[in-house]
């Protein structure tokens, strides 16, 4: 089976003290190089057995190593990145230094909370954030939950224009919503209503667009189960370790997928 290939900065942040923004910087300023060839492509990609080099010092991976993952509880206020161009506080500054080289699995929005998965095992991250497991969200809504609102959920809509809830600069206009995987309303008025939801997908503030749609914003959001992993009394701002459990599920997962990626390799 092929080794997967992931984008260079990632290669690089994944596997260093610099941040992805950092590693892009190096990339332009002509500090990076593969076999001995200095690299300015941002598209590059490359694998772990690739000789990367930045400022001539091999960028190590250490392949003997058990991969690591952790749940952080995220704090509203808070940006799922390395850093932040306008000096916003970031997870990582809340984080223990010892995670400071773990990658997100996914993010959560600024003004979002709850269950965030991080890695130190790329081919972890990169197959729990394209993945279709079930993620749980508590919801804070404007308004009444309506038939329409419970008739989308049902049957899912696509949207031409789908940049109400979404970031000012958004490059994503149109959406295909998906059926809500479920949904329970725990309090339905006029002003605010409640609702916990299970969407089977994380795209880029999927429910915040999907409810500003109907006219009815999110004004409180927190990730409380993602694929089955869950705060488990997590006080917010902190960390924990996956229990036994999970790490077998999460085992049973990943060779789950290998089985099939070697299945799709032999259906020709």
């Amino acid at each position: 089976m092929a080794e997967e290939l992931i984008r260079l900065n990632k290669f690089i942040s994944h596997n260093s003290r610099f941040s992805r923004r950092e590693a892009d910087k190096l990339i332009e300023e002509g500090k990076v190089s593969i076999e001995g060839k200095v690299i300015t492509d941002m598209a590059t990609k490359v694998d772990e057995h690739t000789i990367v080099k930045v400022n001539d010092r091999t960028v190590k991976v250490d392949k003997k190593r058990a991969s690591t993952v952790i749940v952080y509880n995220k704090q509203k206020g808070e940006i799922v990145s390395k850093n932040d161009p306008q000096g916003r506080t970031t997870i990582f500054d809340t984080l223990p230094k010892k995670f400071a080289h773990f990658l997100s699995v996914g993010r959560l929005d600024y003004a979002s909370e709850g269950v965030l998965l991080l890695t130190d095992d790329v081919n972890i991250a990169n197959s729990l954030m394209h993945s279709n497991l079930e993620r749980v969200y508590k919801i804070k809504i404007a308004g009444p939950v309506t038939e329409a609102m419970l008739m989308a959920m049902e049957k899912g809509m696509m949207l031409d224009d789908a940049t109400a809830g979404a970031h000012d600069k958004t490059e994503i206009t149109n959406m295909e919503f998906k059926p809500f995987n479920g949904w329970q309303i725990q309090k339905n008025g006029a002003k605010f209503s409640t609702m916990k939801v299970a969407i089977s997908e994380g795209k880029n503030r999927e429910l915040r667009r999907f409810f500003a749609h109907f006219s009815s914003p999110i004004v409180d959001l927190k990730r409380v189960n993602f694929g089955g992993i869950e705060l488990n009394n997590l006080p917010s701002g902190k960390t924990r370790y996956l229990e036994r459990r999970e790490y077998q599920d999460l085992r049973n997962y990943m060779k789950s997928l290998s089985k099939k990626e070697i299945k799709d390799d032999y259906e020709y």
